[in-house]
C-alpha cells in the first residue's frame, strides 16, 4: 500500500503516476487530492476505484481519499470532518470500510492541521472513531507532526506506528527534495502484519510531489 501526500497533482502528473504503479498497490491513501477531475485521472490511470469526499457547495473541501485496487472494493465511506477546524483549511478523515471475500477493514486517510492545538484535538477525533470500526483498520497521512510531537505520539499510543515494525533506515518524507522531517505515518491495528516499509528516493520523486510516499508491504495476520 501507499501514503501519499500528492499537493493538489499541481507537480508532474506523469512522474507521479508512475511513482505509485512502481509499488503496484492494493490500496492508497492520498492527502490533498486537488481537482475531482484529477483524482479521477489519476485513479483510471492506476486501475483503481476512488472514494472521495462527498459534493459540498457551501463548505471547503477537505481533500483526503481511499483508493483500491481489486478484487478489493469500497463497500462504503464517509468523511468524517473535524470540529473546530482554521475556517479556510478544514481537515478531517476520509473513512473507508473495504474488502475482499472473507475480509472487512477500515483504511482512514488523514491530513491534520499546522497548529499543534488543532492538530492534537483532531488527533484525538481521529482515535475517537477506532472503536466503531471494523476489527482490522489502517490510518495513513500527512500529520505535519514529528514522531516526538504529541498528535504523532498519542495515535501511536493507540495503534502500532508501522515505521517502528517495518521501517528502512531513513524515514524522513519531506520536503521530497531535501527530506529532514517524519510527517507521512501508517498506522495498523492488531492483526495486520507489517512485512516491510520504505520511503524510497530519486529524482523522479522529488518531481512528482513535495511529499515523498510511504510505502507499505502488509498482511492479514492468521488467527
Amino acid at each position: 500500500m501507499v501514503v501519499y501526500n500528492v499537493r493538489g497533482f499541481r507537480d508532474d502528473f506523469g512522474a507521479l503516476i508512475a511513482a505509485v504503479r512502481r509499488s503496484e498497490p492494493d490500496l492508497v491513501l492520498l492527502n490533498e487530492t486537488g481537482p475531482r477531475r484529477k483524482l479521477r485521472r489519476f485513479a483510471r490511470s492506476l486501475g483503481l476505484e476512488v472514494a472521495a469526499d462527498p459534493i459540498s457547495p457551501f463548505r471547503r473541501r477537505v481533500k483526503d481519499a481511499v483508493l483500491v485496487r481489486p478484487p478489493w472494493r469500497v463497500i462504503s465511506h464517509r468523511l468524517q470532518r473535524f470540529g473546530r477546524s482554521e475556517r479556510f483549511y478544514p481537515r478531517g478523515a476520509l473513512v473507508a470500510q473495504i474488502g475482499h471475500v472473507g475480509v472487512r477493514m477500515s483504511a482512514i486517510a488523514v491530513h491534520l492541521g499546522l497548529h499543534p492545538g488543532e492538530r492534537f484535538r483532531h488527533a484525538r477525533e481521529l482515535t475517537d472513531l477506532v472503536p466503531s470500526l471494523s476489527k482490522l483498520v489502517v490510518i495513513g497521512g500527512d500529520l505535519n507532526d514529528t514522531p516526538d510531537g504529541r498528535s504523532a505520539g498519542w495515535i501511536g499510543e493507540r495503534l502500532w506506528d508501522a515505521w517502528l515494525l517495518g521501517g528502512d533506515v531513513s524515514g524522513e518524507t519531506f520536503p521530497a527534495k531535501d527530506p529532514t522531517a517524519r510527517i507521512d505515518y501508517l498506522f495498523v491495528s492488531e492483526g495486520i502484519r507489517v512485512e516491510h516499509l520504505i520511503v524510497p528516493r530519486g529524482t523522479e520523486l522529488r518531481a512528482a510531489s513535495d511529499h515523498l510516499p510511504v510505502i507499505a508491504e502488509l498482511t492479514i495476520a492468521e488467527g
